[in-house]
């Protein structure tokens, strides 16, 4: 794993815990925003390790 994919995955799992607390405080429709950002960078994540994955 590379850098940036530890920042990837790192910033996606961190935004998922917000967007968990943004639901018990104000509701999903509040979060909706911060889990599809987080979801996002879990498919570009995802995306790259297959990536590199074929390369071998």
């Amino acid at each position: 794993m590379k850098l940036l994919d530890y920042i990837l995955f790192s910033t996606a799992v961190a935004l998922f815990i917000i967007g968990i607390y943004e639901t018990m405080v104000m509701g999903v429709g509040h979060a909706y925003g911060i889990f599809m950002v987080s979801l996002g960078l879990l498919f570009v994540f995802g995306y790259r390790k297959s990536k590199r994955e074929q390369k071998k």
